[in-house]
């Protein structure tokens, strides 16, 4: 497709993004210690760490990583953790050791941890204590990890403040399930014995994977995305080249609310403006709303990312409004779509716009992003990012004219290079042509503004995090009272979407109570079903595959007839 959207460029922006500046995650780091020194990195809780200290404590964990418990390069190492500071010292770490990080979600059942550690070949991990009990879970189960590293929340705080920190949130607040783990390094043994070492020089390049990043799946099973060094940092440059003009290198404090183990906030926060010499704050539990706002109280921030749903809450909060908001640059939504009433009460409120972006775990993520320059909701996910190209397709694979709609398809330098060990899932995401299919439907307008119609998959979007039916259908069919599953998504007000399962059932005496229970015992909360409905049958092909598209169609038509 001709790069229409470049006429609609704001000024500076350029169309490719030339040579990457760094040689790889780690150079990138590097660079901006050397520059930024001394400086505010990080950001949690009130204690702050400067470059110059986020490079030291990462280099001595690198150092344990290669030089104590020695790991090979290119071994894969999970962090387990929400944001706290020791999840950016970890990753740091990781990565400049010639590791490969393998992002985990803390909230994970031991069914869903045990597939990504088996299914990544994890030889280390860095969990956070209060989850350490669902990796006890995951090993009675076979999971074999060879070094486990406990940490504990206050690890990081001066002196008394880390003392009293995890005595409350152990014994007070009691935040910490029992557990028991083989070997366990504590993270303070960790660092202490990795800086008695020397980090050796490696040779990490732009080929070299950086994260294997689990995104679900039509098959119900998580996969790896690849992402190669080379990815992440096209995609910093690609996202610094469209904001360069509206922040300034050293000077930025960007809210870091969404979870870094998302690739959004991977991305978009911790390596972009880790880049620009910027301050990320880290904001653990966002779900606490007068908690989230309190600490927005603490900065004059100058960035933030975040999903609808968290806008929103905020801007449903009384002490929101009352913000100074005067340094407010750049506002950025994804994960799920930005709506129209959220956007327009967001620039009411802040005197700022809500720009909506669009992106895929296999894109490092972002592919489109609306002009800086744009100051009302236009109901569009915005340009192709440089050096991005897109095409819009029928099903037959031939590529559609402006205005017509089809799937989304993406090539460029962020594009992931494969799915971990599974050459059959990622023989079917790319065209003969090295597209990226991304499962969207979308058009595009005679401006190069691209505009999301609806998704082809079966994906289910809740607050942003992606739901994959046939995980969730596994998941119910395994109850002894269940005959028949069919689980689609359902709009909702706060989280965009909601899981909705249509049962048949083995046991008459099964209730829509019994389900949900036995969910939440086995997948996390955004995946469990909020409603069940029960039905005799299950609509159905010729060859006896169910047709969820089916039951999306008839609630539609009770939605339309106000039943």
């Amino acid at each position: 497709m001709e790069k229409i959207w470049l006429k609609s460029y704001p000024e500076g922006v350029p169309a490719e993004i030339g040579p990457l500046p760094y040689s790889s995650l780690g150079d990138l780091f590097a660079q901006s210690v050397a520059r930024y020194a001394d400086r505010p990195a990080a950001a949690c809780m009130g204690r702050v760490l400067t470059y110059r200290e986020l490079d030291e404590q990462s280099r001595a964990f690198a150092a344990y990583l290669q030089q104590v418990i020695q790991l090979p390069k290119g071994a894969r190492v999970a962090l387990m953790m929400p944001n706290v500071l020791q999840y950016m010292v970890a990753l740091f770490g990781v990565l400049r050791a010639g590791y490969v990080v393998v992002n985990v979600n803390p909230l994970y059942t031991p069914r869903e941890l045990e597939h990504q550690l088996k299914d990544s070949g994890a030889e280390a991990i860095v969990i956070l204590e209060n989850f350490a009990h669902t990796l006890e879970a995951a090993i009675a189960h076979g999971v074999r990890v060879p070094h486990i590293i406990v940490t504990s929340l206050g690890d990081l705080f001066p002196g008394l403040k880390g003392a009293i920190t995890n005595f409350v949130v152990r014994y007070v607040k009691k935040m910490v399930p029992a557990w028991r783990l083989p070997q366990v390094t504590r993270w303070q043994e960790a660092l202490a014995a990795g800086a008695k070492t020397t980090l050796q020089p490696v040779a990490v390049g732009p080929e070299d994977i950086a994260f294997l990043q689990y995104t679900g799946g039509t098959t119900g099973v998580a996969k790896g995305a690849v992402l190669l060094h080379r990815n992440i940092l096209s995609n910093v440059a690609q996202a610094t080249a469209w904001i360069r003009e509206a922040v300034k290198e050293g000077e930025e404090i960007v809210i870091t609310a969404l979870p870094l183990y998302h690739i959004f906030a991977l991305t978009a926060n911790c390596m972009t403006f880790t880049a620009l010499g910027g301050l990320n704050v880290l904001i653990p539990n966002p779900r606490d709303i007068p908690g989230f706002v309190k600490e927005l109280g603490k900065w004059r921030f100058t960035a933030m990312t975040g999903v609808n749903t968290l806008f929103n809450a905020l801007l449903n909060h009384p002490e929101f409004a009352k913000l100074d908001f005067s340094a407010l640059k750049v506002t950025l939504g994804g994960g799920m779509a930005v709506q129209e009433a959220v956007a327009k009460r967001w620039k009411q409120v802040t005197g700022k716009p809500l720009l909506e972006a669009y992106g895929l775990t296999e894109t490092s993520p972002a592919v489109t992003i609306n002009p800086m320059t744009l100051h009302e909701y236009n109901h569009s996910i915005g340009l192709p990012l440089p050096s991005t190209e897109i095409s819009i397709r029928s099903d037959a694979g031939a590529e559609l004219p402006v205005g017509a709609e089809g799937e989304l398809c993406v090539r460029g330098p962020q594009v992931m290079k494969e799915y971990w060990n599974r050459p059959d899932e990622t023989a079917k995401v790319f065209t003969e042509d090295g597209f990226l299919r991304t499962g969207d439907v979308a058009k595009i307008d005679e401006n190069g503004f691209v505009y999301l119609v609806d998704r082809k998959k079966d994906m289910i979007l809740v607050s942003g995090f992606n739901v994959y039916p046939n995980e969730v259908e596994d998941v119910i069919a395994l109850h002894p009272g269940v005959l028949e599953v069919a689980v689609i998504g359902v709009p909702d007000e706060k989280s965009g979407e909601v899981v909705k399962a249509f049962v048949v059932k083995r046991d008459p005496a099964l209730t829509e109570e019994a389900i949900i229970a036995w969910c939440r015992e086995r997948l996390t909360g955004y995946k469990v079903p909020k409603r069940v409905e029960f039905r005799d049958e299950l609509p159905k092909t010729n060859v006896g595959k169910i047709l969820r598209r089916a039951l999306r169609e008839k609630r539609a038509e009770k939605v339309a007839k106000g039943q």
